[in-house]
């Protein structure tokens, strides 16, 4: 077991405030490193709870075309596992309390070595991990070992996670478990609050630990609906096409590009803190 965590201070605070969290990914380096490191710090102070930075890797299996596109855009900027952790870096320099998890696929934390990697990232103020590539028969590559550093390894739930499977998925789990809310690739399909409620009741009941639900969320008023069943909200591929549209014709950013990204990320938080509000009379 992990000592208590950014995560785990996060989630018992929201807790206590009665609502769940909101839970923003964007991708490190997209469009521009310096664009990229503006977005990153703004996003707190527009209502994001917790943090996801995606590692940029040129085969994002997972991914629908706006995280693919933004992927493609941080690797021709340069970005690199160095430059992320450095991004991290500088963003604890501001932000000594937001939760902060790197998402993405393990080929290049194994380029870049997982010890290393894992002292690097403890370091520079990493508290997860989302690989979505390692199964849980593969945790002694990283999850164990990040487990081991301080660093919370963060699994996903799928609808065909069975009860069978579950308990392996949620074994080495800690930090959260993130309910990916539709079959198939992000940014396709939007959640069915209903079956979410369905789901999130049933992971529930085989772990303590929250669960937050991502994968085709949009707007307030769908992470309201959302929020209303689970401990956390999950928006990523709405606020990589926010960054898209913001970018000029060049593909360069503009001077709306960190208010687009903002925006989206306040209304979003609006709907999560109206989510379990009463209904007006």
């Amino acid at each position: 077991m992990l000592p208590q965590t950014r995560i785990d201070a996060r989630v018992a605070a929201l807790k206590a405030e009665g609502r769940p969290a909101l839970v923003t990914f964007v991708t490190a380096g997209d469009p521009d490193y310096d664009t990229s490191l503006k977005v990153l710090k703004a996003l707190p102070k527009a209502g994001a709870d917790i943090v996801e930075f995606g590692m940029p890797f040129s085969d994002p299996m997972a991914e629908g075309p706006p995280i693919q596109a933004a992927t493609l855009r941080a690797l021709n900027g340069g970005q690199t596992m160095v430059r992320t952790l450095e991004m991290v870096r500088a963003f604890r320099k501001e932000d000594e309390t937001t939760p902060l998890v790197l998402m993405g696929y393990y080929n290049p934390i194994y380029i870049y070595g997982v010890e290393r990697f894992l002292a690097d990232a403890k370091a520079a103020g990493v508290d997860g991990l989302i690989v979505v590539d390692l199964p849980p028969e593969e945790d002694e590559e990283l999850c164990l070992p990040a487990l081991k550093a301080g660093v919370s390894f963060i699994r996903l739930a799928t609808p065909t996670t069975d009860d069978k499977r579950l308990p392996a998925v949620l074994a080495n789990t800690s930090g959260f478990v993130y309910y990916v809310s539709i079959t198939g690739i992000t940014g396709t399909a939007s959640a069915d609050p209903t079956r979410v409620a369905t789901a999130v009741k049933r992971i529930k009941g085989h772990t303590d630990l929250p669960v937050m639900v991502g994968f085709g969320v949009k707007t307030g008023e769908q992470a309201a609906a959302i929020g209303a069943n689970a401990d956390g909200v999950v928006v990523g591929s709405a606020l990589v096409n926010a960054i898209r549209d913001s970018l000029g014709a060049d593909g360069r950013p503009t001077d709306g590009t960190v208010g687009a990204v903002t925006r989206l990320v306040e209304e979003l938080a609006a709907g999560v803190r109206r989510a379990r509000s009463p209904a007006p009379a």
